[in-house]
Parts: structure tokens; sequence; C-alpha cells
């Protein structure tokens, strides 16, 4: 079995051990997903382990090694397998030839994406992310939608998905009423031109402050929504300039975080269809009243009561949701729409979702998936606009720069300014993405400056810096041997560290795969930790440039895989890679 083209090895293995269980055990129904292997934790052994027979023994009554046994029993082993032998009560252990490991490393490195799998193609996601709120500054609790949904959107884009990347803005609600009355009374022109979502802001907290100690105030506010609501014009242009102020500074922030939309719908744009969606609710026998509301009642399903209509006439986000999955259904056909949201909204996506299936709103063919995260706190507790403890991600973004900026001044004082400036640029933000990226999304995050913009150990700066360092190697060796072409020599795996970086480059699309499939982007950002940590061993153990011809270029090769996996593993991560640090 010799690796012609760039198959993933896991994959490769899995169908062929598969194939050994149905041979052996004929009267049996195996499923797909038995043989799968998965590497080792302990190289002592082996590469691979299939821990499937213990899957097996309740279905076959068999003590597992039993089962391990009969498949690996007079099994005539293909050439990429160097040994396969059974360890404890039916672990599979499988070691690979270190001249497959070589042909495969070579098949990935010259593959399309480095041989990521392209299952993808020819299938739609909607991807709806990030998401800020119309007229308040985006402050670093949106980080995380921001940062881990643009992640899974370029993960799934790496796979060969169309992706339709919705910014679903909250654009619309009860808040505008408060937002009107406090621009008309208490706004300042010059900040507003200055930082309009900041000013707006503003705005809003005094105006709310004051609806909260005063009657006829928060009843004016009320007037002002209604008005808007029923399309007044002088309240229409307010609201649009609201939205065309808010996004001058959305989009700003999202150019430095490199992040890119291909929809920028808010809940106003399902505004139009809201009524028909609860007809059609009350038609289906699905929504009923409830003091003066309107319900859907899932208290069989244990999802308790969704509100899709409240009783002053306005409808709740469970209805614009609904409304939104439809016009997605409708507009792309897609195979999933996904969502990245933070854990506190997961009964509310528990309940639109089970009322589109109902309705048949999203078929069975769409795939509704909630990928909630961990909440972002402070030290002292959550952030609230209202009480005013927020910190703007403009200031979290500034100060990741000045920190990555000041470093760069100590080590590299000659560096011209403007390079010096982008460079800490690329630097700090990335350090930003990779200290939430490196992360479990459904763990919780204390926030601390320190914290966020560590530049050391396992770090977005780390994985830049060992980046950089390979191609200050392959520059080296291109200075010293501009005659020779270190392509066109053979990889030859003669030491142990060698091997084992050449094997885990090699399980670089399985780990984009399981990332996507997984949506959890700390799966890529852990593997490219691990082979970060892996080059380095190899970059300190073995010599390079002065190793003897054949050897030498088979390592400059070596390295030059690697750095093409961290350069397109961290721009998967939206982390850039820069050249020299």
């Amino acid at each position: 079995m010799v690796a012609t083209e760039y198959k993933q090895i896991d994959e490769v293995l899995s169908t062929w051990l598969n194939a050994r269980f149905r041979e052996v055990f004929p009267e049996t129904e195996i499923g797909e997903n038995i043989g799968r292997v998965i590497p080792s934790a302990n190289a002592a052994f082996g590469d691979f382990q299939c821990n499937d027979a213990m899957a097996l023994s309740k279905v076959l009554k068999q003590p597992p090694r039993n089962i391990a046994t009969k498949v690996v029993e007079g099994l005539e082993l293909p050439s990429m397998i160097s040994k396969l032998e059974i360890a404890g009560p039916g672990f599979i252990n499988i070691t690979i030839s270190s001249d497959f490991i070589a042909e495969s490393l070579l098949a990935m490195a010259a593959a399309d994406k480095c041989g990521i799998p392209q299952c993808g193609v020819g299938h739609t996601v909607v991807i709806d992310y990030s998401s800020p709120n119309v007229a308040k500054p985006m402050h670093i609790g949106h980080i995380r939608s921001t940062v881990i949904g643009s992640a899974i959107d370029k993960l799934h884009r790496a796979l060969g998905y169309n992706v339709i990347a919705d910014n679903h803005l909250g654009d619309w609600g009860t808040q505008f009423g408060i937002i009107i009355m406090g621009y008309r009374n208490f706004v300042d022109k010059e900040k507003l031109a200055s930082e309009p979502a900041t000013e707006l802001e503003r705005c809003y907290v005094q105006s709310y402050a004051r609806a909260k100690d005063d009657e006829e105030w928060m009843n004016r506010c009320r007037e002002e929504l209604v008005k808007l609501q029923q399309g007044d014009e002088e309240n229409l242009a307010l609201w649009k300039e609201f939205i065309r102020l808010s996004m001058i500074e959305f989009n700003r922030v999202f150019a430095r975080l490199g992040v890119n939309f291909d929809l920028t719908r808010g809940e106003s744009y399902y505004q139009p269809v809201l009524k028909s969606v609860v007809d059609r609710l009350e038609e289906a026998g699905l929504a009923k009243d409830s003091e003066g509301a309107k319900i859907v009642d899932l208290e069989a399903e244990k999802l308790g009561v969704c509100i899709v209509r409240k009783s002053d006439g306005g409808f709740n986000y469970a209805t614009t949701d609904i409304a939104t999955v439809e016009s997605r259904v409708t507009e792309f056909n897609p195979e999933k729409i996904i969502y990245v949201t933070d854990e506190r909204q997961q009964l509310h996506f528990k309940q639109f979702f089970n009322i589109c299936r109902k309705m048949n709103i999203a078929p069975e063919s769409t795939a509704l998936e909630h990928v909630w995260f961990g909440l972002m706190r402070l030290p002292e507790g959550t952030f609230s606009t209202r009480q005013g403890n927020v910190i703007k991600l403009e200031a979290l973004l500034d100060e990741a720069e000045s920190r990555a900026r000041k470093i760069i001044s100590e080590s590299r004082p000659d560096m011209p300014e403007d390079e010096a400036a982008k460079l800490a640029a690329k630097i700090g933000i990335g350090a930003v993405k990779y200290s939430d990226l490196s992360q479990d999304p459904r763990t919780m995050i204390t926030f601390t400056w320190d914290k966020a913009l560590s530049l050391d150990g396992n770090s977005g700066p780390y994985l830049q810096y060992a980046h950089a360092r390979i191609r200050s190697v392959l520059e080296k060796y291109k200075a010293q041997f501009p005659e020779l072409d270190y392509e066109s020599y053979p990889i030859v795996l003669n030491e142990d560290i060698e091997r084992s970086l050449a094997l885990k480059l090699a399980m670089y699309p399985s780990a984009v795969k399981k990332a996507a499939q997984s949506y959890r982007p700390c799966v890529l950002a852990d593997y490219l930790y691990e082979l970060s940590q892996l080059y380095s061993s190899f970059y300190q153990r073995v010599p390079f440039l002065k190793a003897d011809e054949g050897v030498r270029e088979s390592r400059i090769r070596i390295c030059s895989i690697v750095a093409k996996v961290l350069s397109q593993g961290l721009g998967i991560l939206g982390i850039e890679a820069p050249e020299r640090i």
C-alpha cells in the first residue's frame, strides 16, 4: 500500500481495519465507526491505536482481547504497517513504516491546501456570529463570538464549504425609544463625530438611568418607540443614522481583526414578515393566547414556554429567529445553519429550533447548530453596559498592539517605524485571538490584561516566532547553498525526532477536519502548538546546515513543510504568520 496521493493516514488505517473487522466477523453487523484509529498517547505503544474490541465485546459476548486476537491473527500486513500488536485488555497498537510516513508527508505537502479533505464541496453552511447591537460600541465580551465564529467560518471554507457569514445585527427593539430620547436631549455632536457608537451608548445609558426614576420620561421613550415602529419619518431617519454611525465603528474593529462577512442583516430585515409567522403558528395550532401574549407551549419537551408575540403587540427574538431560519433556508438551501453565541441563550435556541422543525421551516436536511461558549467575565464580575464597567474592544486591541510594539522596540530597535507598527499589530492582535481560540469554547474566561496579551508559552506570538525562525533557517540555507534545490531531495527519517515530527505534520488535515466537525478551533490551536514544540526539539537535537548533503536537504525540506503548515493553520485561526520577527 503506497501513498501516491495524499489521504489522511488515520482514515486509510481506519478503512483498512474496518474491512478486517467485517472479514473476521461476517455474521455481525459492523458499523462504519468500528476500526477507527486514534493517535497513541504514548509513542512506546506505536503510532496509532484502535480500542473497538472493547466496543464489540458486549455485542459478540466475547472478551475484548479475544476479539482483538482474532482480528490480528494470521493477518498479512500491508507495507505501510511495520508492526501490529495487542496490548492490555484488547488495544490494537499500530506502528507505521517510516517510508510510508515520508511518502505521505510529501503527498500532503504537494496537495492543494496541504491535503485538507474537501468534504464540504457542493455544500453550503450559514454561520451567524458576532452580531453586535447598534448604538453600542463593541466591548471585550464581543471578542468570543467574533473570533470563535470567524475561526469556525474559516475552518469550513478550508474544507471546501460554500460559507455564508452573516452578521445578524441587533438593530431593532425597545431600546431604540430610549436611545432616541437620549440622542435628542443629551448628544454631544463633536463626540458623535469622533466616536459615534460610544456617544450613542452614553446617550442610551443616561436616558435609561433617567427612565428608571422618571415615569414620564419612560412613557416618552415608549412613545418614540411606537412612532418608530409605525414608520414615523423623523424617527426612521434617526434610526438609520444610528445604524450608519455604528457600522463605521464596527467595520473598523472587524478590519483590525481581519474578520469579513458575506451578509450584514439586522433583526429589522425580518420585521415585515413577523406577523405572518405568528399567524401561521396559530393556524398550525402551535401558538395560543396567554395573558394577552401569544405563546408556544413546549412544556411537553421540557423547554418551557416560548413567547412569540408580547402582550403589547411587539415580537420577541424567537419570532425574528424563526423568520431568519426560513429566509436562510429559502435563499441558500444550507446543509447547516450555525449560531455562535454565549451559553445564556441555550434555551432560546432549543425553543426556536424545535418550533422550526414542527413548522417544517427547517427541513431535516438542514442541521441547526448552536455553538455556545462560556462567558467572559472581569475578576470583579460580569460586564454591564448599564453599570458602565465594560472595556471597549478597540481599547483591548490598542493595548495589545502597544505591548507588542514595546517588545519590538526592545528587541529590534533598528526596525523602521512603519514596519514595526505593522508587526506590532500582527503580534498583538494575534495574541488576543489565540488566547481565546486556544481554550475550549465552553470554558468561562476571566479576563485579565496579562492573560489576554501573553506573549510567552502557549500563545499566538510563540507560534508566530516559530514560523519566523523556520523562515530564517530557510533563508540561511539558500544563502549558503544557492546552487542546490532541497525539494529535489527525498525525505529520510533516520532519527526518532524526525520521524515524530513528520508523522505530526501528516496529521494536519485530520486536525483541521476535527476542529471543524467539533466546532472547536482549540483542536487546531493545540495541534499547532504541539507541532511547534516538536519542531523546537527537532531544531535543538539534530544539525541542520552542518549535516551531510542529503540529510541536510531532507531536514530543510521538513522545515519548509512545518512553516507551510504553521502559516496555513494560523491563517485558518485568523492569525497572521510574519516572515520575520
